[in-house]
């Protein structure tokens, strides 16, 4: 494994109080308004260790250690995608910041606990034949006055190279992190950490002013002497700094960071919320104030009933909270929206070449997940292109969801019969991408439902119906009844579904067959094909018919 790993890729900073600027050659809006792609340009190569310049070189395992004010986490990705999976994820809680505002120094206890982990994320990654390892210090390590002497040891000691970002450069990440799964972005990205928080403006695809506060939840919580009052005065005093925020009004706060996604698992659980996805899980600013304040008055020893959050991020939870409220506060965002994405997304994009970057994340993650998982080489486009007549609206906004649908149509061939619509829905409502909003979770998932016969009075789905809108349920199922009516007719081979097409004729729907020769159409005629394709029909409120 190569052992220094840390160039720069930080030319496009952000000036603070600037005016929108344009976003460089990464345009997320291109995947936004373009034709389904016939190449997703998905790349497997060949593994090759090396050390690299461009991520793109290298084909191979890469990781990301983010050394934070409160825990430093490494992160191993697979393979550089366009939306690479992480493949281990491990965090330690070291405090760096602990103490910093009185000491000006990083806390001596998480130094050697940083040292430790550190140590071990070497050595796993080595062992795991990671190719690039890029090690990224913020805030605590930034500001304190033995920050580069900590630097100095790990690269003695460890052998690695540490890059400490700015205040601009983190939020500029953090910033990408957001944009690597979210189309037209509009509103206020705040990334909250334990000794920072970063503000950036997003204007469809552009960043706009930024600022960083010195008052993540760590610093906060001990600024306040623990006391929710005295956090929200200095939270509301600190952002009178930035008048630009009141901009944001009628807009949504994006909210970043381990203390946002652990204030998003306890929105979750206090709503009975049906789905327990982070990102993409939104709340209206009048609801999400009135939880904030239950949180800051209940104090940092409150459990909450979330198993999942660790002791250190639940004390720190009023303090994250005082943080959000006073931001909705200033801002007036319609919505706090919750991102499961940040700083190590947006570095592993901004080391992306434009032709990957470019990709739809949703389909891209879609192309490599049907190709670990499927059993033949038929194709999603092939499926969407068969499907096409049934849906005239050719640009409508469920053509991705349609696409996605259709690239993970086998996704439930392995399993055992009397659960694969289960195991369908709940591997698409849980699929680990970005892009996809809970509504199209929801609506992806039971379109997979339907495709392996799922009925919808199956108690596992009946909660997810109240993410979903009028009509959804039965264009839904629709797509389902028409996967599965695909797969009966090619038997998931390859070239069979283009002898046949799909025309809607006055009051039916229309199967036809092509070839003259009897045997060209016998490959075709079955019983279990005019059955589904009756099924189908009865969908869309029509007769089936074989031509």
């Amino acid at each position: 494994m190569g052992r220094v790993f840390a160039r720069s890729h930080f030319s496009r900073n952000i000036d603070p109080g600037h005016d929108i600027q344009p976003f460089g050659h990464y345009d997320p809006n291109r995947f936004e308004t373009c034709r389904i792609q016939e190449d997703l340009n998905v790349s497997r190569g060949p593994a090759v260790v090396s050390i690299v310049d461009n991520l793109a070189d290298a084909p191979g395992r890469v990781a990301v250690v983010d050394i934070g004010s409160n825990t430093v986490r490494l992160v191993v990705y697979d393979a550089p995608t366009r939306l690479p999976i992480p493949i281990f994820n491990e965090k330690a809680e070291c405090g760096l910041a602990r103490g910093l505002n009185e000491t000006g120094r990083l806390n001596p206890e998480g130094v050697e606990e940083a040292m430790r982990s550190l140590q071990r994320f070497s050595l796993l990654s080595q062992s795991m034949n990671v190719e690039r390892m890029t090690l990224l210090a913020t805030a605590a390590v930034r500001e304190a006055e033995d920050g580069q002497a900590f630097v100095e040891r790990i690269s003695k000691t460890v052998g690695l190279e540490v890059r400490v970002l700015s205040g601009e450069e983190e939020a500029r990440l953090s910033a990408l992190g957001l944009l690597s799964g979210r189309r037209l972005i509009d509103g206020l990205l705040a990334d909250i950490g334990g000794g920072s928080v970063d503000l950036v403006e997003v204007r469809k695809g552009q960043f706009g002013r930024s600022g960083t506060l010195p008052m993540g939840h760590l610093r906060l919580r001990e600024r306040s002497g623990e006391n929710g009052s005295e956090a929200m005065r200095i939270v509301s005093e600190a952002l009178e700094e930035f008048p630009w925020l009141s901009n944001i009004k009628g807009r949504n706060l994006f909210l970043a960071g381990g203390g946002c996604r652990a204030l998003a698992r306890v929105f979750i659980a206090q709503a009975n919320y049906p789905l327990h996805v982070v990102d993409g899980y939104k709340i209206r600013r009048g609801d999400a104030r009135r939880l904030c304040n239950v949180i800051i008055g209940m104090g940092p020893d409150s459990k909450w009933g979330v198993s999942d959050i660790p002791e250190g991020r639940l004390a720190s939870l009023p303090f994250v909270a005082s943080v959000v409220n006073g931001l909705l506060g200033v801002c007036r965002a319609k919505k706090a929206v919750f991102s499961g994405f940040g700083m190590r997304e947006g570095q592993l994009l901004d080391m992306l070449p434009d032709e990957v970057r470019d990709q739809d994340p949703l389909l891209s993650g879609c192309a490599g997940m049907a190709e670990r998982t499927g059993r033949f080489s038929i194709t999603g486009h092939e499926i969407y292109a068969w499907l096409a007549p049934l849906f005239p609206k050719k640009r409508d906004a469920e053509s991705r969801l349609r696409m996605a649908a259709c690239m993970l149509s086998d996704i439930g061939w392995s399993e055992h019969p009397d659960y694969r619509a289960e195991h369908a829905f709940l591997r698409a409502l849980r699929l680990p991408f970005a892009g996809l909003s809970h509504h199209d979770r929801v609506f992806l998932a039971f379109s997979l439902f339907f495709r392996y016969k799922g009925g919808s009075d199956n108690p596992s789905v009946v909660p997810a119906m109240a993410l979903l809108q009028e009509n959804d349920l039965e264009r839904a199922e629709t797509l389902g009844n028409a996967l599965r009516l695909a797969y009966t007719l090619s038997g998931a081979a390859p070239g069979l579904l283009p002898m046949t097409n799909l025309e809607l004729v006055d009051k039916e729907l229309v199967l036809n067959l092509s070839g003259d020769e009897r045997k060209d159409r016998e490959i075709f005629t079955s019983e279990a094909v005019e059955r589904r394709l009756d099924k189908l029909a009865q969908t869309i409120g029509r007769r089936g018919r074989i031509a």
